[in-house]
C-alpha cells in the first residue's frame, strides 16, 4: 500500500472510530458491537506501525501512551480556577439570591444555570487549533499539576475537538469522576487479586489520574464531565452559560445530564430538593448542587470577591461520610436465619441524620475490615442506603480492643448458630422455633407447595403470631374457631373453613412435610429425593452426613464424565501453566469434554492449580461414595444440623402427635416392577392443564415413579404441554423429544406409557 493510500485509509479509521468513541463515552449510545470496533482499532494500529510518519497526536491509537514519568510538572493557569462560595440551608441561598438581584441593581428574578457538584478531581484542559495540548489539575487554583498524559487516556476527554468554529485556544474546565458502578467493578477486581481497595470514587479518581504511568490510569473507568471554560483566545462564546455548554457538548465533550436553567431562588430550592431525592440513584457521586447567573454579561458585572466569583455557589449536602467509634458489636437475626453482625457507633450526624448503627454485613466483611470493638472508623450514609463501616483507621486503635467472634448461638432462640465451609452467611439452625423467623417459617409451612393449608394467607399468619397465638407450625393444629373467629376479618364460618382445612392438610405426602420444614436448601426436588431415600422422617432425626455424602471425589463428578476430563488432561497437560490458579471460566475456556459448569465449579474449588490438577486420574475425580444424589458435603452438613436442633425435633414430633402422616414412599426402581411403572421416564409440564393443577399433576407423576424436571433437554422422555404452554414446547420441539396432550397425561396417570 502506497503511502497515500495507507493516509486515506488512516483518515477514514480515525474519523469513524472516534465516531464510535463520541457515541460510547459522551453520547452512552453505542453504534457499534465491540468486536466491530476492536476490528477497526487493530486495523489503524496496523496501518500506523506500516507508516509510522503518518502518526499524529490526535490519532484514537495514541490514548494510552507512552512511559512512565519520573513526576508532574507545573502549570500556571492563564485565568485562575477559583473556588466556591459555599451554602447549607435555603436561608442561605435565598441570601444569595437577595446579593446577586442587589448588585443587578433591583432586578426581580434570575435565571440559573444548575447542575449537580460532582464529587471528583478538578481538572483544565487548553486545546490550541482545536487540537488537546495539556491538561493540569486545579491545585491551588494558580498553578496545578501537569497531567497531559494521563488525559489523554480518558475516552469521554476528545483529543480533537469535533465540528468548527472553535477558537484559536479554549481551555476546558471540567470534572474526572469515576461512576459508582465502575468503582464497584474495580474494587472487586483488587479484592479478587488481594490488594488494596479505594474508599470512595472520588479517592479513585484523583489516586487514578495521578499515576506516573499513563497505562495505569487507562485501566481505570474514568470519565470527564466539563462545566466551564476558562481561557479563550480568538472566538467568541454564547452570551448565556447553558448555551456555552451546549456549545461544549457540539465539540464532543461530555455534560452531566442533570444540567438545567432555572428561575430565581424557588427554582435553585427545588432543582436541589430533586437532585437530593434522587441522589443515591445518580450514576455518580455528588456532595451538593451548583448554581450559576445564567447571563455572561451579568456574571461580568458581578465580578468577583477575594477566591471566588459573586454569581456562583454551591449548596452542599449533608456529609455522607464521617469518623466515629465502634461502641459494640451486636448480632440480629433476620426474618430467614441469617446472622447479621451490626455495629454500635458512636452517634454521629451523617448524610444529612444522626447515625448511631451501621451495618457489617457479614462475617467475611468484618474479617475482611479488620474491625474490632472501639476501633475509630468512618462510616458512610448515601441517601436511604443503611448507613456502614467503609474503613478502620487500625494505626487509632486502642490497646486490647478485643476483635469481633461470632456467637455459637442464636441470640434470639439460643439455637446452634451455622456456617457452613465457603459460605459468608452464618444462620440460626432454630428456623421453626426461633422467635426471629416464625412469620416466615409458618408462611412457607402453610404454602400451596408444602402443607397446602388453604385459607391460612399471609396477614392471618401475621395476627396469629403477634397474638401469640402461634409460636411455631404444630401450634396451628391446636387452633379452635373459637380463637380464630375472634381475629379481625374473620368470622364464624371462615374460622370453620380454616379449621377444616387444617384438619384435611395433616394428610400429606414425605416430600412435601420435609419441604414444609423449610430445612436450609431443601427445596422440592430434593425433599422428594431425601423421602425417596428415608421413606420416613425418624431415620432423619438422627442422620449424619456420612448418611447422606461420602467419598473423596469431585462433587458431581460421575465415572463418564470422570474418564472424559483425565483423558483430556492426559492428552493436554501443557494446556495451562503449572501455577495458575483456576476458576470455572478458565476451565470452561479449554472446551474440556463433560465439563458443565458446575463441574467446572467443583474442579475449580478441589484443585488450586493446573499443576495440582494435572496428573489426576478418573478415579481421583470421581464423587465416589455419595449416597443421597444432589446432596453435597456443605448441604449435608445443614441438614445434620437442622434435624440435630432438639427444638426442631420437639415440633416434629408435636406435628406427628397432632396427626400429620403420610404413607411411606415406594423406592423407585426396586419391588415390584408395577408398583412404579413409570420409573425411569423423565417428564416436564408446560402449560395449564384441565382438571389437575400442575403440582397435583407433578406429585402424582412422581408417585408412579416419574421423575419431573423443570427444564428440557435431549433426555426427556415426554413434555406435556396443556393450554397456552411456553418456550417448554418450543424447546421440546426443536429437539425433537415427543409432546404429549391432556390424554397424553391421562394415559400416564393410569400407569401406562404413550406410544411413541
Amino acid at each position: 500500500m502506497t503511502s497515500n493510500d495507507a493516509s486515506t485509509e488512516i483518515a477514514a479509521l480515525r474519523a469513524e472510530i472516534e465516531q464510535h468513541n463520541h457515541r460510547y463515552y459522551v453520547l452512552d449510545d453505542p453504534s457499534v458491537p465491540d468486536a466491530e470496533y476492536d476490528r477497526q482499532m487493530r486495523r489503524l494500529r496496523e496501518l500506523e506501525a506500516a507508516h509510522p510518519e503518518l502518526v499524529t497526536p490526535d490519532s484514537p491509537s495514541q490514548r494510552v501512551g507512552g512511559e512512565a514519568i519520573a513526576a508532574f510538572g507545573e502549570v500556571r493557569h492563564a485565568v485562575p480556577m477559583l473556588s466556591l462560595e459555599n451554602c447549607f440551608d435555603g436561608d442561605e441561598l435565598a441570601d444569595f439570591d437577595r446579593r446577586v438581584r442587589s448588585r443587578l441593581h433591583g432586578v426581580n428574578e434570575v435565571d440559573y444555570s444548575a447542575e449537580p457538584k460532582l464529587d471528583g478531581l478538578a481538572v483544565s484542559l487548553r486545546y490550541e487549533h482545536g487540537l488537546l495540548v495539556r491538561g493540569a489539575t486545579r491545585g491551588d487554583g494558580a498553578t496545578g499539576e501537569d497531567i497531559t498524559h494521563n488525559a489523554r487516556t480518558i475516552p469521554s476527554i476528545p483529543l480533537k475537538l469535533r465540528g468548527g468554529g472553535w477558537p484559536e485556544v479554549i481551555e476546558v474546565r471540567g470534572e474526572v469522576v469515576m461512576p459508582k458502578a465502575g468503582f464497584e467493578r474495580m474494587n472487586a477486581a483488587l479484592r479478587e487479586r488481594g490488594e488494596k481497595t479505594f474508599v470512595n470514587p472520588r479517592n479513585a479518581a484523583a489516586g487514578s489520574l495521578r499515576q506516573l504511568d499513563p497505562r495505569m490510569t487507562a485501566q481505570r473507568p474514568l470519565a470527564m464531565y466539563c462545566y466551564a471554560v476558562g481561557e479563550v483566545v480568538g472566538g467568541e462564546l454564547p452570551d448565556r452559560h447553558s448555551e456555552v455548554l451546549k456549545q461544549l457538548a457540539g465539540w464532543g465533550f461530555k455534560l452531566s445530564p442533570e444540567v438545567r436553567v432555572v428561575r430565581g431562588a424557588q427554582g435553585c430550592a427545588d432543582f436541589h430538593a430533586d437532585i437530593g431525592r434522587r441522589r443515591a440513584d445518580l450514576p455518580m457521586d455528588i456532595d451538593g448542587v451548583v448554581f450559576k447567573v445564567d447571563s455572561r454579561a451579568q456574571q461580568a458585572e458581578l465580578g468577583f470577591v477575594a477566591r471566588a466569583p459573586r454569581w456562583a455557589i454551591a449548596y452542599k449536602f449533608p456529609a455522607q461520610e464521617e469518623l466515629t467509634t465502634v461502641e459494640a458489636v451486636e448480632f440480629q437475626v433476620g426474618r430467614t436465619g441469617a446472622i447479621t453482625p451490626v455495629a454500635r457507633l458512636k452517634p454521629v450526624f451523617v448524610g444529612g441524620v444522626t447515625v448511631s448503627n451501621a451495618t457489617l454485613h457479614n462475617m467475611d466483611e468484618v474479617e475482611r475490615k479488620d474491625v474490632h470493638v472501639g476501633d475509630t472508623v468512618i462510616v458512610r450514609r448515601a441517601g436511604d442506603v443503611i448507613p456502614e463501616i467503609v474503613r478502620v483507621l487500625p494505626e487509632r486503635r486502642p490497646a486490647g480492643a478485643p476483635a469481633v467472634v461470632l456467637p455459637p448461638v442464636c441470640p434470639v432462640c439460643g439455637s446452634a448458630v451455622v456456617r457452613p465451609a465457603g459460605e459468608a452467611v452464618a444462620r440460626c439452625s432454630g428456623g421453626l422455633f426461633c422467635a426471629a423467623q416464625r412469620k416466615e417459617a409458618i408462611k412457607h409451612f402453610a404454602s400451596r407447595r408444602a402443607m397446602d393449608i388453604e385459607g391460612l394467607g399471609d396477614k392471618l399468619v401475621d395476627q396469629l403470631v403477634e397474638q401469640g397465638l402461634v409460636h411455631d407450625p404444630a401450634d396451628l393444629y391446636a387452633l379452635t374457631v373459637e380463637q380464630l373467629a375472634g381475629l379481625e376479618r374473620m368470622g364464624e364460618k371462615s374460622a370453620e373453613n380454616l379449621v377444616d382445612a387444617l384438619e384435611a392438610s395433616k394428610q400429606t405426602t414425605l416430600a412435601r412435610f420435609l419441604f414444609a420444614l423449610g430445612v436450609m436448601g431443601i427445596g422440592e426436588t430434593l425433599a422428594q429425593t431425601l423421602a425417596d431415600h428415608f421413606r420416613d422422617v425418624t431415620p432423619l432425626l438422627s442422620v449424619r452426613s456420612d448418611d447422606l455424602v461420602g467419598g473423596q471425589g469431585v462433587t458431581g463428578i460421575g465415572p463418564k464424565s470422570a474418564e472424559a476430563i483425565a483423558a483430556y488432561i492426559a492428552e493436554h497437560p501443557d494446556a495451562l501453566p503449572d501455577d495458575m490458579a483456576l476458576d470455572a471460566a478458565t476451565l470452561l475456556g479449554l472446551a474440556i469434554p463433560q465439563l458443565t459448569a458446575s463441574r467446572a465449579d467443583a474442579l475449580a474449588a478441589h484443585f488450586p492449580t493446573w499443576g495440582a490438577l494435572r496428573g489426576v486420574s478418573a478415579a481421583d475425580l470421581v464423587g465416589g461414595g455419595t449416597r443421597v444424589a444432589g446432596i453435597g458435603a456443605v448441604l449435608a452438613e445443614q441438614i445434620v444440623g437442622f434435624f440435630a436442633q432438639v427444638h426442631n425435633r420437639e415440633i416434629i414430633q408435636r406435628l406427628r402427635d397432632a396427626g400429620v402422616r403420610w404413607e411411606s414412599p415406594v423406592l423407585r426402581g426396586d419391588g415390584d416392577g408395577d408398583a412404579q411403572p413409570l420409573a425411569g421416564l423423565t417428564l416436564v409440564l408446560t402449560g395449564t392443564l384441565e382438571g389437575i393443577g400442575r403440582n397435583e399433576a407433578k406429585d402424582a407423576l412422581q408417585a408412579l415413579g416419574a421423575k419431573v424436571a423443570g427444564s428440557v433437554s435431549r433426555n426427556t422422555s415426554f413434555v406435556i404441554a396443556g393450554a397456552e404452554a411456553g418456550s417448554k414446547l418450543g424447546k421440546a420441539e426443536k429437539l425433537g423429544v415427543p409432546v404429549l396432550d391432556q390424554a397424553g397425561l391421562e394415559t400416564l396417570l393410569r400407569g401406562e406409557i404413550p406410544a411413541g
